[in-house]
C-alpha cells in the first residue's frame, strides 16, 4: 500500500523536475540563435554596429521592463499559466522574427519574444518554491543546468548543423521556436495548478508591486546585471569581432566555448551550490577570471581566443546559479516572484545599456577591441561589490 502510494509521489517529483528544466531550456534556445548568424543578419540587412548592440540588447531590455508585469500576472493566474503564457510569447515571437527581411520587423518581434522570455525568468523561481520548497537549492540548480543548456545547443549547433539543413537565417529562428512550442504544451498539460502560497486570497490581494526601497533586490539585482551584462555583450561582440581579426573560421569555436564553458560550473554548482551561497570568495574569483578572460579575447588570438571565452562563460555561470537561488531563499513565499521581478529589473537595466555602449565604442574609435572595454568594466565591479552579498538581508527584515 505504502509503494503505490509512494509510486505517485515519485512520478509527481520527477515530472516537476524535468517541466522545470525543460523551461530552463526554454529560456533561451531562441535568444541564443542569433549570434552564431549575426554576421548573416549584418549583411542581408545592412546593419552597423550600433544596430547590431540594439538587436543584441532588446531582449535585456524586455527582461527589465516586463519584469514586474510578470509579476501581476503570476499574481492574478498563478504559476503554471503564467508560465505557459510566456513560453506561448517566446514561441510565436521567436518564429517571426525572420518573416519580413526587414530591421523594424526583426527588433518588433524581437521584443515580444523578449516580453515572453521575461514573463518565464520571473516565473522560474517562485515555481522552484511552489513545487520544491524544500529542495530550493536543487530545483534552482536543475532549471539554470537547462537554461545553460539551451544557450549552448543553438550556439553550437546553428552553424554547422542547422544553418546548412534549414537554408537561411530566417527559418532557422523558426526551427529554434519549434521546441519552445513543444514545452509549452508539456507544462499545460503535465505541470501542477500551483499558484501562491495565499491560494485561498483572492487574486486581488496578492500583492504584486515590489519593495523598491529593499536592499536586497538592489544588491541582487546590480551583482545579476554585470553578469548579465558580460554575457550577452561577449555573445553579441564576438563574432564580428573575430571577422574584423581576420579569425573569422574561430567564430563558432570561441561561441561555443563561451557557452559550453558554462555547463561544468552548473554541474559543480548542482553539488557545491547550497555551501557557497552568500560567501564572498566565489564572487571575487569569477570576477577576476571574467577581467582575465576579457584581456584573453582581445589579446589572444586563435585556441587561445577559445580557452578565454570558455572562462568567461564558466565564472559567469557560477555567479548566475548562485545569485538566482537567493530570491525564493531569502523571500516569503508569496513574496518570491515581487522579489525575483525587481532583482531583473535591475539587472536587465544594467545589462540592456552594455552592448549598445559597445556598439557605439566600436563605431565611434573604429578599433573593434574597445567593444569588449564595458565587459572588463562589468568584473571590475561585480569584485568591487563581491563584499555586499554577505550582507543582505531576507526580504521583510529591518535595516
Amino acid at each position: 500500500m505504502q509503494n503505490r502510494e509512494d509510486a505517485p509521489s515519485q512520478a509527481r517529483i520527477l515530472t516537476n523536475l524535468l517541466l522545470l528544466w525543460l523551461a530552463g531550456i526554454a529560456l533561451r534556445l531562441t535568444i541564443l540563435a542569433v549570434p552564431p548568424v549575426i554576421p548573416l543578419i549584418h549583411d542581408d540587412l545592412r546593419l552597423n554596429a550600433t544596430q547590431i548592440g540594439i538587436l543584441t540588447g532588446l531582449p535585456s531590455m524586455l527582461f527589465a521592463f516586463a519584469a514586474v508585469p510578470g509579476s501581476l500576472l503570476i499574481a492574478r493566474l498563478g504559476v503554471r499559466s503564467a508560465l505557459v503564457v510566456g513560453l506561448g510569447m517566446t514561441a510565436i515571437g521567436g518564429a517571426l522574427r525572420g518573416a519580413i527581411a526587414d530591421v523594424t520587423w526583426l527588433y518588433a518581434m524581437t521584443i515580444a519574444m523578449g516580453a515572453g522570455i521575461a514573463v518565464m525568468q520571473v516565473t522560474m523561481p517562485p515555481a522552484v518554491h511552489a513545487w520544491f520548497p524544500r529542495r530550493i537549492g536543487f530545483a534552482t540548480a536543475v532549471y539554470t543546468n537547462g537554461l545553460l543548456i539551451g544557450e549552448t545547443l543553438p550556439v553550437a549547433m546553428m552553424l554547422p548543423v542547422i544553418l546548412p539543413l534549414v537554408g537561411s537565417w530566417q527559418r532557422a529562428f523558426v526551427f529554434w521556436a519549434m521546441p519552445v512550442a513543444i514545452i509549452a504544451i508539456l507544462v499545460l498539460i503535465l505541470a501542477p495548478g500551483t499558484k501562491l502560497k495565499s491560494e485561498t486570497e483572492l487574486p486581488t490581494r496578492r500583492r504584486w508591486w515590489p519593495d523598491w526601497n529593499s536592499v536586497l533586490i538592489w544588491r541582487l539585482g546590480i551583482l545579476l546585471g554585470t553578469i548579465n551584462a558580460t554575457y550577452f555583450t561577449t555573445n553579441a561582440f564576438l563574432p564580428d569581432y573575430l571577422r574584423s581579426k581576420g579569425q573569422g573560421e574561430w567564430i563558432s569555436a570561441a561561441l561555443s566555448g563561451l557557452n559550453i564553458g558554462q555547463l561544468p560550473a552548473s554541474f559543480v554548482l548542482l553539488a557545491i551550490a547550497g555551501r557557497l551561497e552568500r560567501k564572498t570568495w566565489p564572487y571575487v574569483i569569477c570576477g577576476l577570471v571574467c577581467v582575465v578572460a576579457t584581456g584573453g579575447i582581445v589579446f589572444g588570438s586563435g585556441v587561445w581566443i577559445v580557452v578565454a571565452a570558455s572562462l568567461q562563460g564558466f565564472a559567469a555561470a557560477a555567479i548566475l546559479v548562485l545569485i538566482l537561488a537567493l530570491p525564493p531563499l531569502l523571500s516569503a513565499p508569496d513574496d518570491v516572484h515581487r522579489v525575483t521581478a525587481a532583482m531583473f529589473t535591475i539587472s536587465y537595466s544594467c545589462a540592456v545599456i552594455t552592448p549598445v555602449i559597445s556598439g557605439l565604442a566600436w563605431d565611434l574609435s573604429h578599433i573593434a577591441s574597445t567593444a569588449f572595454a564595458p565587459v572588463a568594466l562589468c568584473g571590475i565591479i561585480l569584485v568591487a561589490l563581491a563584499p555586499t552579498i554577505t550582507h543582505v538581508r531576507p526580504a521583510g527584515s529591518h535595516r
